[in-house]
């Protein structure tokens, strides 16, 4: 299992990907049941504290994308 990243970490990742920005999916994880593939894109609606970016994604999925295991980049 992952550790979770600090509080500033955190912060830092709020910042980049404030609610409503869009990002696209560059790779994720092994997860045998999403349908995401890289270069879905989808808006962010939230930044829990475990630094866990969660995107409602234009294809219907609100996968979030997991520190340090997920990438994602701000379109």
């Amino acid at each position: 299992m992952n550790e979770l990243p600090s509080s500033a970490v955190v912060a830092g990742i709020r910042a980049e990907y404030p609610a409503g920005c869009r990002g696209t999916l560059v790779s994720m994880g092994p997860d045998p049941y999403s349908r995401l593939k890289p270069g879905d894109e989808g808006t962010v609606f939230h930044v829990d504290d475990a630094g866990t970016v969660h995107v409602n994604w234009d294809c219907g999925s609100t996968l979030g994308m997991v520190y340090g295991v997920d990438v994602i980049r701000k379109l």
